[in-house]
Formats: structure tokens, sequence, C-alpha cells
């Protein structure tokens, strides 16, 4: 008997939206899998129904265990952020994909869509979103019960995100299907059909950030300025965590935030953690947060405490230690995944030392950049140099990295 596993995407319209042999394998098959409401569109069938609920472990078991002619029912296109793609990484699953609820908003809308940046946020927290969609000019976000159209509007408004106008399209391919634009404004208020998708369109320009923002433009100390990672150093401290797209990042010591904002222009598909002592610092990260349209964690407290919460990171960038390097260095070298890196700024040859000596007796190898920075400055009509203050950049990874 062959036993492979079919999975077929069905419209909101149910079986009038599937193809005759489609119908026919349903009608013949002797299991049906699939949502509550996917499975409400077949009251009659006389086979073994499962109703998809909570994890997907347990169905996976019973599929594997317990063989039989089975149909999965799957909205849309079942491999588009669908169950078609978890089932193909575990099962030898064929599947017959139906218009996905993302072309049919489009559609809805008149507008092409294959300059869109697409993105889930059903059943995904929505922390992050900001720097993900930032300058996109088209976007469309798969919803959920939690992240509604209003919470999505009201989460843009949060970071000033007004270039954006709204279109939500409700219970697309069904009786009760409807569609409308609408601004952020508008969006934030409404009531919306649980079964929606929206779609962002970018009506102006904005600022792009890219990695070594001016200093300049930082929330920072005040009259104290300067209270924050150097541009320069910055930059090349960045370089050294070799961040990728999805880079799990901790910045301690985050001050203004500059790093960890730098980090979540690289990390954009990722996470980043920060954490700070000062309240008042604090207050202008989280300022710094909203301006340059980064959404990360960052909590108060003085590391090594508070560390404890954030998952193990790829990449550690340490600005401060505020007397706790010991503490800090070894917790680091601990929760840090393979292959990761720790970057330190060091001000003091002392600092140095104690640093090395720690990612030493932690089987850490290390390398060192002195970082000598001048800036120009006029003077009358001419030029002269500042010179700001030395630091050491030091990099530290697995000694086993290099032996493998």
């Amino acid at each position: 008997m062959n036993t492979k596993i079919k999975v077929i995407g069905i419209g909101d319209d149910g079986e009038n939206s599937l193809l005759p042999l489609y119908q026919s394998w349903i009608k013949n098959s002797e299991r049906l899998v699939g949502g509550e409401r996917q499975l409400s569109f077949f009251p009659h069938y006389e086979g073994e129904k499962i109703t998809i609920q909570g994890g997907l472990s347990t169905l996976l078991t019973k599929l594997k265990e317990e063989p039989k002619d089975t149909i999965v029912l799957a909205s849309g296109d079942p491999l588009f952020y669908g169950i078609g793609r978890y089932l193909s990484t575990k099962l030898e699953i064929e599947t017959y994909p139906n218009i996905s609820s993302i072309q049919l908003a489009f559609a809805r809308l008149n507008e092409s869509w294959n300059d869109a940046y697409v993105i889930s946020l059903h059943g995904r927290k929505i922390q992050g979103f900001a720097q993900k969609i930032h300058g996109k000019k088209k976007v469309a976000i798969l919803t959920d019960k939690t992240n509604t159209p209003a919470t999505i509007a009201q989460y843009l408004l949060s970071f000033n995100m007004h270039e954006y106008t709204a279109f939500v399209a409700e219970n697309l391919g069904g009786e009760t299907e409807h569609y409308q634009s609408l601004t952020l404004e508008e969006m934030a208020t409404r009531e919306f059909s649980p079964l929606n998708v929206v779609i962002l369109q970018q009506m102006k320009e904005v600022k792009q950030w890219t990695i070594g923002i001016d200093d300049e433009e930082f929330y920072q100390r005040k009259p104290e300025k300067g209270l924050l990672t150097k541009k320069e150093i910055r930059t090349l401290s960045l370089s050294e965590l070799k961040l990728h797209e999805k880079s799990v990042v901790w910045d301690i010591g985050t001050c203004t935030g500059s790093v960890a904002i730098e980090a979540c222009l690289v990390a954009k598909e990722g996470q980043v953690f920060a954490i700070e002592k000062n309240t008042y610092d604090l207050e202008n990260c989280r300022q710094n947060m909203k301006k340059f349209r980064t959404d990360f964690t960052v909590v108060q407290g003085k590391a090594p405490e508070g560390l404890d919460v954030f998952p193990d990171p790829d990449s550690i960038f340490i600005g401060g230690t505020a007397g706790s390097m010991a503490d800090i260095i070894t917790l680091c070298c601990t929760r840090l995944k393979p292959n990761g890196r720790i970057v330190l700024n060091a001000v003091t040859i002392e600092n140095l030392a104690q640093a090395l000596e720690l990612f030493k007796s932690n089987s850490f190898e290390t390398k060192i950049t002195l970082a000598q920075v001048s800036r120009s400055k006029p003077i009358l009509n001419l030029t002269r140099f500042d010179a700001l203050n030395p630091i050491y950049i030091i990099t530290a990874k697995h000694i086993k990295e290099n032996e493998s």
C-alpha cells in the first residue's frame, strides 16, 4: 500500500477551492488531518479525522507509527509558512499547493509582490519587527490573534514609522471577504476578522542607517558627552564580532546602546540582548532604540547578574565591567556558543593584562588591536588633529576552534 502522505492546500471557500482530483483523493483516503477550520469543510468524511492542536510531535509520531492513506489539509500553500515545511523535513510527502493568502491579498490590492518582504508574525513575538522592515518598500504580514493589525499598527507608531500606509484583507476567498486601505492610526483602533493579511506600503523615503553611525546622532549624557563607544572603535569591534543575519548577541555595559543598535543593523533576523546598570544611560538607550528603529532586549542590572535570562550567544561585546571583570569573562566563556567570539574594549594596561589572563585560564585564545584614532579639527583656516583615548580591542575565541 502506498502510504506516502499528501499535503493539500485549501482555500477559505473549502472544497470548492480544490481540483476534482484532490476531492477524489480526500474522499478515498483513510485519514484526514487538518486544523479545525479545514476539517469543518468535510462534515461527511467517513475516515479517521485528526485535528491539529498545539505541538506537532504527537501527530508526527502517529503518522510514522500508524501508516495509512493520509491527506493533510493546510491553508493556501502548505510550504509557505505552513505545516508542509515542517512535515517535509520529517516525512516523505507530496505537496499540492493552493493560492496563498499573500497572493490573494496582493491581487486584491492590484499590486505586484515579487519585490515584497514577507514576514510571519503568526505564533511569533513581534519584538525585532522594526529593524526587519525598516526601509522596506512593501511588507506583507501574516498575523494571528495576538499580533493583530491593530497591535502591529500600534507597534509601528511607537517607532514613528509614519511612512507606511496599510491594506488589510480579511477572509480572503470566502463569502465574507473584505479588504480596505487604512492609515496606521486608523488600523490601530479597528477590529478585524482573525483571518487576515496586512500589507504595508512605504509612501516616502526614510533615512537608512549603516554601520558607523556618527557619535553625535546618539542620545547621550549631557553635558558630559562621550560615554559611548566611539564610531571608529565601534566599527572595529563589530567587525571582530563576525556577526551574521541571525546572530544572537550580548552587549554588556551597553550605555547609550550604540553597539547593540549597530548589531541589530546586521543581525536583523537574530536577537540582541543588552544590560546596563545606570538608569539615565538606560533611558538614553531606549530613546536611541526608537530613533534608529531597533527593537532589542535591554535590562537594567550589573553584570554578571541578569545575564542568566539571556539565551546563549554567538557573539558578546563587553564595553564595561564595573569592577566585575573576572565574573563576567568567566560566565561569558561558559555561555558562548561554539565558534563564537567575545570582544572586550579596555582602556588601561591593567585591564588588558587581567582580561588576557582570564581568557587564557578559560581556554580562550586572544588577539589585540591597539586603536589610536585622531580626528581632524579646524583651527582658524587650518586643520589639526585631536587624538581620542587609545583603546585595546581584545578578541577572544575558543582555542579548540583552531585545533579542529
